[in-house]
């Protein structure tokens, strides 16, 4: 990966990168990711995980792996975020629960 896609991984410009797609079940299967981690950034966890076992788990590499995947929970998160707010504004405000 050059330094210029890196960039444009870590600032969300990457929108024709393959990182962008997500991940199969059979490459989660193959990562053995647990299933609670199997979601829509699971495409960043997968080489993430990769790195830290090359690496031994040294905190201070793999720092635009876990940086990517950390935005695109947060962008996940929003996302939910923005969903419920649109829910509870159909509902007048009421909670669901």
């Amino acid at each position: 990966m050059t330094v210029t896609e890196s960039i444009k991984e870590a600032v969300g410009l990457d929108h024709g990168n393959k990182s962008s797609v997500p991940a199969t079940r059979e490459e989660m299967s193959a990562a053995k990711l647990p299933l609670a981690y199997r979601d829509s950034c699971a495409h960043l966890l997968i080489p993430l995980n990769r790195c830290r076992y090359e690496t031994y788990y040294m905190p201070w590499k793999c720092e635009n792996e876990r940086h990517s995947y950390e935005k695109c929970q947060y962008e996940e998160f929003k996302k939910r975020v923005a969903k419920m707010d649109e829910l509870r504004a159909a509902k007048g405000g009421a909670r669901s629960n």
